[in-house]
């Protein structure tokens, strides 16, 4: 059997060295052929998640399989001539997260069924995340770690008999590697936006989450060479991102829960909500033994602000003439007040407030609006006008000034798109600064 190579990224923390990998966590196609194209000019490898709410069975918020994300991603790659063997596909929070409403029984026969589409589909990297109570669990009582990890046994076994009926059609698949634990706000964002303090996981509960987790593998079955394609555990080193801020990464307050990962030599830490720290504190996470950090929101964010900025340059080039501009700004808004199910509950003030947070949180509900057909008809037509007049150098100095160095310097076109992706990239390099990660190929 094949090894994983993501597996290789235990191997190097383990000597010691300070490598790992960022993973997209997003559906958006500037974001993915942004990390693509950054991948081929790093000579390096690209990792990218769709979660459980993005891509399931049933088409999730994005419409999109697995199967039809795995396309989406890999028709962008073959489009940029990226190669898809440094390319991996995961899945994130794959469990009963979107059938909690509904009892056990039927809650987990849909969870498999998801692990099913996700495993099937060719995606390699599996995080099972059972730790969510569905309607038949007691309201009032906490989930045990047994039954937590008893559910996720549960669908390893589905994805190991998946991934066996994956290599009679496609004898070269690799196997999957699994991650388990779940220290983090839902996915999606958490709700609410008061800062109430990110707890560091408490090394006794990550060290019982790995025992208890062990022994339902064990008990379902599933041998030592499954538990060894177990290579990462969701902790909370005590990260997480707020409408104007974040929470950043402090070594001191997590200097006993990065310590224990050196007792488990075929693990390393998974670190969610990384968005928006700093290169520095994304380059200690590494060192001190988180060798995967998830990034969704600070990417989209850096879309969107790149969006803003062409229409700015828009409304100043084409003021006072007949051309129709695209209102994009003002579309997006529109459409996020016709359908507020993506951002009502996670928002909270005066009008006013929400209205900035709206546009501007770093929590980035404008994400889950970007499919929607006004704003898609809103940013073509933006993009049009500009390719259409051209985009003069003062007026993107004024609103894009990285950009306007690189255009100058011979380094970017001056195009739209082009001028969106490097924004993205912007963000994409402060994660390779982190990870080293072209030296796990």
């Amino acid at each position: 059997m094949r090894q994983n190579p993501l597996k290789k990224i235990v191997e190097l923390q383990k000597q010691g060295k300070s490598v790992g990998i960022y993973s997209v966590c997003s559906a958006n196609g500037y974001v993915i052929e942004a990390a693509l194209k950054r991948g081929m000019s790093d000579g390096s490898c690209v990792l990218i998640e769709s979660t459980a709410n993005q891509c399931d069975q049933n088409g999730g918020y994005t419409g999109m399989t697995p199967a039809d994300f795995r396309k989406f991603v890999l028709d962008i790659a073959e489009k940029n001539g990226f190669d898809k063997d440094r390319l991996f596909l995961g899945g994130d929070h794959l469990g009963p997260l979107t059938f909690a409403g509904k009892d056990e029984a039927e809650a987990m026969a849909d969870a498999e069924e998801l692990i099913r589409c996700y495993v099937g589909a060719g995606f390699t990297k599996i995080h099972i995340d059972t730790s969510m109570k569905v309607n038949s669990d007691d309201p009032d009582v906490r989930l045990s770690d047994e039954i937590i990890a008893g559910r996720g046994a549960r669908l390893a076994q589905v994805a190991e008999e998946t991934y066996k009926e994956l290599l009679t059609r496609e004898p070269d698949a690799i196997p999957p590697v699994y991650i388990i634990g779940s220290e983090v706000p839902i996915p999606g964002g958490a709700v609410g936006s008061e800062d109430n303090g990110v707890q560091v996981t408490k090394v006794e509960d990550f060290k019982n989450t790995v025992a208890a987790f062990e022994k339902a593998f064990a008990e379902a079955g599933l041998g030592d060479e499954v538990w060894d394609r177990v290579i990462g555990v969701v902790v909370q080193p005590g990260v997480e991102e707020k409408d104007s801020g974040c929470t950043e990464y402090d070594r001191e307050k997590a200097k006993d829960l990065m310590a224990s990962i050196k007792d488990f030599p075929s693990l390393v830490f998974e670190g969610h909500s990384t968005d928006y720290q700093t290169k520095i504190k994304l380059r200690e996470l590494v060192e001190d033994g988180v060798g995967i950090l998830k990034v969704g929101p600070g990417l989209t964010f850096a879309m969107r602000e790149a969006m803003f900025a062409l229409e700015n340059i828009e409304k100043e080039l084409l003021y006072g003439t007949e051309v129709e501009l695209s209102r994009f700004a003002e579309v997006l808004d529109e459409e996020m007040l016709k359908n507020d199910k993506n951002w009502k509950k996670h928002y909270q003030g005066t009008e006013l407030e929400v209205r900035l947070k709206r546009k501007y949180s770093f929590s980035d509900r404008c994400r889950y609006y970007m499919p929607v057909p006004a704003v898609e008809a809103a940013a073509d037509r933006l993009l049009t006008n500009l390719r259409t007049h051209g985009i003069p150098l003062n007026l993107l100095s004024q609103f894009m000034p990285i950009q306007y160095t690189k255009v100058r310097e011979g380094l970017l076109e001056n195009d739209p798109v082009a001028l969106i992706e490097d924004r993205i990239t912007n963000t994409i390099d402060e994660y390779l600064y982190a990870t080293h990660q072209r030296e796990l190929m």
